[in-house]
């Protein structure tokens, strides 16, 4: 049974992922925003309530190795996100290392599991992958957003300066 949630659990990440590499790869033919930027984290904090089943408890160290992965792949994520202006709207650039990190944290998301799943309840991985999912995620977006604003007052300056009322 345990290899049938095994098979089950990665063929979903596999599905997960897929789908995350085609919603970035759309949502890059958008403007960007703050609120773009600023909501996914806080729609996917709502996971911290599995925290209440009992068996996905965890314990201090546990939850300091999820977030020291965590923070370590979100460097990846951070180099890999970048904004241009276009049009006079922000953009991301498409990174073609963004699908290959999507697919390295799939692999090694996998392989923790047949690792770990001999010696953790699949409950506590569960609750191990979110913590890092949610460690990673938070950096990348606080970068994200102080890039953004960046390259906004870039921009906001550059159209000041283009009108600048002629004086008679």
């Amino acid at each position: 049974m345990e290899s049938f949630y095994l098979i089950i659990t990665s063929v979903g990440a596999v599905c997960m992922a897929i789908l995350a590499i085609f919603v970035r790869l759309k949502s890059q033919k958008k403007p960007a925003s703050i609120k773009k930027i600023v909501l996914p984290p806080l729609f996917m904090s709502s996971g911290f309530l599995m925290f209440l089943y009992e068996p996905t408890y965890l314990s201090i160290l546990q939850v300091l190795e999820a977030v020291a992965v965590g923070l370590l792949f979100s460097i990846l994520l951070i180099k890999s996100s970048k904004f241009e202006i276009k049009q006079n709207e922000i953009y991301m650039k498409r990174s073609k290392l963004f699908a290959f990190i999507l697919v390295g944290l799939l692999a090694f998301r996998i392989v923790l599991r047949i690792v770990l799943g001999q010696s953790i309840e699949m409950e506590q991985i569960a609750g191990m992958f979110f913590i890092l999912a949610y460690s990673m995620i938070i950096p990348w977006r606080v970068s994200m957003y102080f890039s953004f604003r960046k390259i906004e007052k870039e921009r906001d300056e550059a159209i000041d300066e283009l009108n600048i009322p002629v004086q008679s």
